[in-house]
């Protein structure tokens, strides 16, 4: 097991450290459920009334932290309690699941398939045709790669996710257990003979570095050419991302949500839970769509939108707080 002395942490903080502690640190821990061996953080000044009750021996708070460790406790003063709080995470972190061997004998691999040096391949991977991987990569058990993919170097791939043919990953990112990248678009056009007709998807995926995507997600292949994820974007758990649609760099999507066809995505939009884009949609740099919101026109850069349908945040709130107060006085209340 790691342990720390609190000294040793701020070192790697680079903080301001207020009271001391002969306590080894054994691990981090939210403050409502941290032991005394057990570093927290308070990143909110609304947070501080936790800390009387808490039994951490530390914690690493921001500079306005209005109270006093006590006793045999310290905080680790710094900019920003979250950012530091990572580090803290990642100095405790345990070690990610072994490799015995770096390719395993049962993964399939295609003679044509280049693997770059340190990359390792887990049981039951199949990797196809022409395939290129970069180095240092990660294919954790049971993942697949189709025809003519690239995977780019010290990319993580965990078990389950299928990368169809012809997709490209860039450098660095991590995608979470059974994501698919690659699949057909959702393309059908009614015909009175034929019922509903299958719109041939003959596009690919494009990722850029720095992507992340969660569990049970979907990106789908393009119709024509490429949906195209910028360098940085962090697609959270079971997110659809529509054919042909392009984010820019550092997007954030939620949980739930959904971008239907060819929306365009700006760089830095932040989409919220199970909020939903409507399809051929622009939402222009660092916008917000607000959890549960329904977009069904293009954004201007910068706006905050909130509602079904989604309008700005502040005509939203007024509408809502209207509407209240219609309830109220026609309940007689």
């Amino acid at each position: 097991m790691k342990s720390f002395t609190i000294q040793e942490i701020n070192d790697l903080l680079k903080g301001e450290l207020i009271g001391n502690t002969n306590q080894k640190i054994n691990s981090p821990e939210q403050l409502e459920m941290a032991k005394n061996d057990e570093i927290s953080f308070i990143g909110n000044k609304k947070y501080e009334k936790l800390w009387e009750t808490s039994q951490a021996c530390a914690a690493v708070v921001n500079q306005d932290i209005s109270i006093e460790p006590g006793e045999n406790r310290a905080f680790i003063k710094v900019k920003n309690a979250d950012l530091a709080m990572s580090q803290v995470l990642e100095l405790f972190a345990p070690p990610p699941p072994a490799f015995h061997t770096d390719i395993h004998p049962n993964a399939v691999i295609d003679a044509t398939a280049k693997i770059g040096n340190g990359s390792r391949i887990g049981a039951g991977c199949y990797i196809g045709p022409n395939v290129v991987i970069g180095e240092n990569t990660t294919i954790y058990p049971n993942v697949t790669v189709l025809d003519e993919c690239t995977i780019g170097n010290r990319t993580t791939i965990w078990s389950g996710t299928v990368v169809r043919e012809r997709c490209h990953i860039g450098n660095d990112c991590i995608v979470h257990p059974n994501a698919t990248i690659g699949a057909d678009g959702f393309g059908f056009r009614p015909c009175a003979e034929r019922g509903l007709v299958k719109i041939p998807q003959i596009g690919n995926v494009i990722i850029g570095n720095g992507v992340e995507i969660g569990a049970n997600s979907c990106v789908d292949r393009g119709k024509f050419s490429s949906t195209v994820l910028g360098d940085g974007c962090k697609i959270d758990n079971l997110v659809q991302i529509g054919h042909n649609s392009r984010l820019g760099k550092f997007c954030i999507m939620a949980g739930n949500s959904g971008l239907a066809g060819s929306v365009t995505l700006g760089n830095g939009v932040i989409i919220g839970g199970s909020a939903s884009i409507k399809d051929h949609t622009t939402i222009g740099d660092g916008a917000i769509v607000g959890a549960g919101s329904g977009v069904t026109c293009d954004i201007p850069a910068g706006k905050t939108m909130l509602g079904y349908p989604a309008i700005e945040a502040r005509d939203a709130l007024k509408q809502w707080a209207i509407l209240k107060r219609l309830v109220r006085e026609s309940c007689g209340k």
